[in-house]
């Protein structure tokens, strides 16, 4: 008898051998400027191994797991698969061959792996660090409130060895959860609003006891380095100088709507990769606004969800800190794509993960 393979099965392995070819051709295609941190972690000219920090451990597993070694469409060819098969593990949604909205941003989020992850890369062993999460809110064996410890553990321990404002992401999503339980008109913009208050907050007091603020020691750091230079033209740039109180303020504000609702990415109209990150992030801003919505409204039913949506949503805020530029953006949030998934379909996976809720 013949193999059946149901449509939304097929349809997600046909766009994964596609993207799969993508991987490989990567290398050829694009401008050796993309592969900058690439060629940081293979030939480690710094001497930067270690086992603290994104790039001395990026460089270590790399050099443990011998991958470097390995020409780039070999290792996009290695790694793509494995963070497909994460997702594949997460879970296929019933209308996955369906032509909508939320499943044309998914199909996009593929090739977006394809293209950022087939290389050595920072994100491939964030990608697979935030999966974890997901993977401890999809076991049946650990209560809701032990899974929120383990995020939590999870967030603060990749935060201390890999990439520190990840620890800030567990402070700002219990802050945002306290203040989404106060009666306001429009609880959900008020939650996001306090959100980016508490991450303003935190730079500030940082810059009174370390003199500098948190986007002072990040964005500014990358820019300053590239001002003038050709691949600079989707850097983020604050109208004001963060020195200043109000200067870091104005700076965090624009830095958030420039990555997570850039309608100002569209002067870049003759940069076509440019405008359709635009337009990918405005859908995808809108669809997990709505979701986040929803599950403030019925939050014991979607609690699993508003969970994951809070974390996403501390990470957006975050992004408005450090963010130099669209193309990183866009790479960091490809590196946190597990989340994304699992919060745009959570409806789908619901009842079948947690039928008693």
């Amino acid at each position: 008898m013949p193999i059946l393979v149901k449509k939304n099965k097929a349809a997600f392995l046909l766009i994964a051998m596609a993207n799969l070819i993508v991987a490989g051709c990567v290398f050829f295609i694009l401008p050796p400027k993309f592969f900058y941190d690439a060629a940081i972690i293979i030939y480690d000219k710094g001497n930067e191994i270690g086992l603290i920090g994104s790039y001395p451990l990026t460089i270590l597993f790399y050099k443990i797991t011998g991958l470097r070694h390995l020409p780039f469409p070999v290792i996009g060819l290695l790694q793509f698969p494995i963070l497909i098969y994460v997702l594949y593990k997460i879970g296929i949604p019933n209308d996955f061959e369906k032509l909508n909205i939320k499943n044309g941003l998914v199909y996009l989020g593929f090739f977006m792996i394809a293209v950022f992850i087939s290389m050595p890369s920072k994100e491939f062993i964030t990608y697979l660090s935030v999966s974890t999460i997901v993977f401890v809110f999809m076991n049946d064996k650990i209560s809701f409130q032990k899974s929120i410890l383990c995020a939590v553990f999870i967030l603060f321990v990749f935060g201390l060895l890999y990439r520190p404002y990840f620890a800030l992401i567990p402070i700002i999503g219990f802050g945002m959860y306290c203040v989404s339980f106060i009666n306001f008109k429009n609880k959900t913009l008020s939650t996001i609003f306090y959100g980016l208050l508490i991450i303003i907050f935190l730079s500030l007091s940082y810059g009174v006891l370390k003199g500098q603020h948190f986007s002072e020691i990040t964005r500014e750091v990358v820019n300053s380095t590239r001002v003038g230079a050709q691949d600079s033209n989707s850097s983020i740039t604050s109208p004001l100088k963060a020195d200043t109180w109000y200067g870091e303020l104005v700076a965090i504000i624009y830095g958030f709507f420039t990555v997570n609702i850039p309608i100002n990415g569209l002067k870049h109209i003759l940069s076509p990769q440019i405008i359709l990150f635009v337009i990918w992030q405005l859908l995808l801003f809108y669809i997990l606004l709505v979701r986040f919505s929803k599950c403030l409204k019925q939050r014991k039913k979607y609690r699993y969800e508003l969970a994951i949506l809070l974390i996403l949503f501390s990470f957006f805020i975050i992004q408005g800190v450090f963010e130099p530029d669209l193309g990183s953006a866009v790479r960091h949030k490809i590196g946190v794509f597990p989340l994304i998934y699992f919060a745009l379909y959570y409806e789908s996976f619901r009842k079948e993960l947690y039928p008693n809720i």
